[in-house]
Formats: structure tokens, sequence, C-alpha cells
């Protein structure tokens, strides 16, 4: 499937044998020069159509204005959200639909629930979110308290958040407000359910600590 709106770069993804593959073109039809973005020229988000499933990956380079990364998907739909920085080329990311085994996604609607508490532990290691804020058009700081565990620097930092709305259309990817704090602030450009992943990495694995959140007019 491909997406074009509103960019001066297309991107085309297709799912094979275990395989996602994307191929990037501007608008001459010739790949287009990436920029390196903490640590990685490319940073490729998929989820599930109900945000259940979350992956953060790094394609591998196989040609010019082709990645390509192995991953195992069930049949459903997907959205892609490639987060990329083209040299000297408009570009915004916008979610790319892909279908697996042609089954509708009609019949599966957002079941996104507002966490009660912002408190969640993995594999040991309990992350506290704390929010200021919540209103649209306002800016909002996200505060992780990680506890007892020292997160490591990953990718150039010592998180990363990725927030998207309900529909799973809005794409917000925020890095910390500095190299040696866990506080990331952003702006919600409109009220409404949204799902927060939190990423950190502790002894050298990443762990993923999601929330939903509701922000208010």
């Amino acid at each position: 499937m491909k997406n074009l709106t509103g960019n001066e770069v297309s991107v085309e993804a297709k799912y094979e044998f275990g395989n996602i593959s994307i191929e990037l073109k501007d608008q001459h039809q010739q790949a287009p020069e990436l920029e390196v973005s903490h640590e990685k020229e490319f940073h490729l988000i998929l989820v599930n159509e109900d945000l259940t499933e979350y992956r953060h990956l790094h394609p591998f380079k196989k040609g010019e204005g082709r990645f390509e990364h192995p991953v195992q998907l069930d049949s459903g739909a997907y959205k892609l959200f490639v987060d990329i920085q083209p040299k000297g080329l408009a570009y915004q990311v916008k979610p790319v639909h892909l279908q697996i085994d042609h089954q509708s996604s009609s019949s599966i609607e957002s079941s996104l629930k507002v966490d009660e508490r912002l408190t969640k532990t993995i594999e040991g290691h309990t992350v506290e979110l704390s929010i200021d804020s919540l209103k649209a058009h306002v800016p909002t700081v996200f505060s992780y308290d990680t506890k007892e565990s020292n997160p490591e620097p990953y990718l150039g930092a010592l998180g990363h958040v990725v927030i998207l709305d309900e529909a799973g259309e809005q794409f917000i990817h925020v890095h910390p407000s500095s190299h040696d704090t866990t506080e990331f602030e952003t702006v919600f450009h409109k009220p409404g359910l949204y799902k927060v992943w939190a990423e950190f990495q502790f002894h050298g694995t990443v762990h993923t600590y999601p929330f939903v959140i509701r922000v208010s007019d």
C-alpha cells in the first residue's frame, strides 16, 4: 500500500514470507537521501488495528530507496508509520495501511480504555508516569519515574515515546527534553483518547510500557 498525501516522498509497503519491504521514492521517482536521526536512518513503528500490538523496528537498507525487515505477523490489518527525515524534501509521517490475508478490518473497533493507574511493571522493571496537563493545544509534559532501575542510553537518548490517537491516524514521536532526563514534552492538537508507548532500555533489553490517556478540550 502507498502513501503520498502532502509529502514529497512516497512510501510503498508490502509483506511477504515473514518480511516487510518498503520502497521510498521522491517526486522524480528517485530514492531520497535520508538523514540519520537518533542513530538510525529509518525508524518503523508498526501497530495492529486495535493498537494492542506495537513494534519499533529499524529496517535494513537493501538498495537505493529499498528497506526490509523480518517480522512475523498474524492475519489482519496493520498500520505502518515510516519515521524518516529525507534531505531537502517535505515529509510528514502518515499511516501506511497493510492488510494480510485479505481479512476485513471493518468489524474491529478501538477498545481503548483509560488507565486508572499509570504504573506498569515489565520483567521486574517498574515505570510510573506522571502528566502535568491533559488538555489540547497546551504543552504536556510526560515524566517517567523508573524507580530503582536506571535506564541505559538507547538510540541516543534515555527513552523514546510514541503516541497515537484512538483512530491510529495521528502520529507523535517524542524524545526526552535533554540527554539525561526521562521527561518528554508534546502538544495534542485535538481532544480524545490516545495510546502512549514509552521505551526504556534496562540491562541491554528494551522494554515498552503502554498507557492509555484521555485529552480534554
